[in-house]
């Protein structure tokens, strides 16, 4: 099987959740529509799929969700046609992902899939390359981080297959970093209920059904603005690494 370009990849980025945790510290604005840097942080990460050569962005919205359309109706990102499609009721990672990528009509070769609130520099053509090989129904990319105790980590086999997610665990380890290349014939493997969430639902299954999917493992630079403890810090991540961003 021929490799998968990232011309030929629809992005869904997740941005529907509420923010419980920073919710406090956001009056009137959507998690992801923190303003960072001058921009809404989910500004930045269209900024950078633009970058790695993606041009179509679908973003799941939900809260909140008219703030998020208006503002990509008014600030254009060079390059990329963005479109918000709304959650009428919380579907999970899954449900979210399966009801924009329905809705939307595209039929790419694979959907990437990420989250709106964090940002991990992975070199997406690298992550979509397993996708060249025609047993891979898909790619999870994972981090190496010196401390995993506060993560689930990724169980990987000894030619880079995903066999399991484990729990959380003290020591180093490979962490779920929340960016899924999916082939857009695995819509139809999705089970048929909602809320649906891709880690502790859909992958299992998968798995269970002898489904293959490879990890590719990066230590780029990473940021979660989920909690009161890492939003401040997201201004200075993104001015560190503003060659990662579409900055036109």
């Amino acid at each position: 099987m021929a490799a998968v370009n990232l011309d030929q990849i629809t992005a869904v980025v997740l941005a529907g959740g509420y923010g419980t945790r920073v919710q406090h510290l956001l009056p009137g604005v959507p998690k992801p529509m923190a303003e960072v840097a001058g921009k809404p942080f989910l500004e930045w990460v269209v900024r950078y799929l633009a970058k790695q050569g993606i041009g179509r962005v679908v973003l799941s919205t939900g809260y909140l969700a008219e703030v998020v359309e208006k503002h990509f109706q008014t600030h254009l990102v060079p390059g990329v046609t963005v479109r918000c499609i709304p959650e009428t009721k919380p579907l999970g990672t899954g449900g979210g992902f399966l009801h924009t990528a329905r809705t939307s009509g595209d039929e790419p070769s694979a959907w990437l899939v990420m989250n709106g609130d964090s940002l991990a520099f992975a070199d997406l053509a690298a992550a979509a390359a397993p996708l060249a090989d025609a047993a891979n129904s898909g790619v999870i990319v994972g981090r190496f981080v010196p401390d995993a105790s506060r993560y689930g980590t990724l169980g990987i086999g000894p030619a880079g297959e995903l066999l399991r997610f484990q729990e959380k665990q003290p020591g180093s380890g490979i962490i779920n970093g929340g960016i899924y290349l999916l082939r857009h014939s695995l819509l139809k493997e999705f089970p048929n209920r909602t809320p649906l969430s891709l880690e502790n639902d859909v992958f299992p299954i998968w798995l269970a059904r002898g489904m293959r999917l490879q990890t590719v493992v990066t230590e780029a630079p990473f940021l979660d603005i989920g909690t009161p403890e890492s939003l401040p810090q997201a201004e200075a991540f993104i001015r560190q690494n503003m060659g990662h961003f579409l900055t036109t």
